[in-house]
């Protein structure tokens, strides 16, 4: 596989576990793996990647020409503005830069390179204490992220035998699964499962006894985003 392209055609539906050991791949800071799950470009890229910091290990200060939009899952990510807890979410918009690191650790979900040229608002959002929402069926809750043009961003909650209607997505689907096992019926995802669905494909999801957490991402397959830099590919 081309160190450039990782599951780089989006007409094409993606399904990776929990990584092993062996899935984590150094970056170019010591201290700082990343697990790669879709990645078009060079170190400049449009990538989605678990990324794992050892503790007291850094980034040096660099900026965001594309966006970048994180989710913390465990220990506390920490910049020059602040400490972010597990369950923080964060969108730090194109042009913003940061001096990333971590004390004790921590494992990242991050995306870079998928905003719009004008989604120009940070956000910071604390999702251990933010509201739920009544879902369209019972058992279902939302947590809204951000939503811009089309492109929607939710942690959902499923109460254990939750069933969903049969459904497709316009503009594709990303899950990462968080907690829980969530299934459709195409297979069973457990806790650090991701999938990316392409656009308008289908599906009837659901869950068992254990009831799951997702994030969710709709529409972003198809829009209008920031392009990369010609040198980057």
């Amino acid at each position: 596989m081309n160190a450039q392209l990782i599951n780089a055609d989006f007409e094409q539906r993606v399904v990776l576990r929990p990584p092993a050991p062996e899935d984590w791949v150094p970056s170019p800071m010591a201290g700082v793996l990343r697990r790669p799950l879709d990645r078009v470009g060079g170190e400049v890229a449009r990538a989605t990647s678990l990324v794992r910091y050892a503790p007291g290990s850094q980034f040096k200060r660099h900026e965001h020409g594309g966006g970048e939009e994180i989710l913390v899952l465990d220990g506390v990510f920490s910049d020059e503005q602040d400490d972010y807890p597990a369950g923080t979410y964060l969108r730090n918009p194109p042009g913003t830069g940061h001096a990333p690191h971590s004390r004790d650790g921590c494992t990242l979900f991050v995306k870079l390179w998928q905003f719009a040229a004008h989604d120009t608002q940070p956000v910071i959002i604390d999702t251990r204490t933010a509201q739920w929402r009544p879902g369209l069926v019972p058992g279902l809750s939302v947590m809204p992220l951000h939503e811009l043009d089309g492109v929607s961003t939710a942690l959902v909650r499923w109460a254990p035998h939750t069933q969903f209607n049969p459904h497709s997505h316009p503009g594709g689907e990303e899950i990462f699964v968080l907690e829980g096992l969530f299934r459709d019926e195409f297979g069973a995802y457990p806790a650090g499962s991701w999938l990316r669905s392409p656009r308008w494909s289908r599906h009837t999801p659901h869950t068992g006894a254990e009831g799951a957490i997702i994030y969710v991402k709709v529409g972003h397959l198809g829009a209008e985003l920031l392009t990369l830099p010609a040198a980057s590919g």
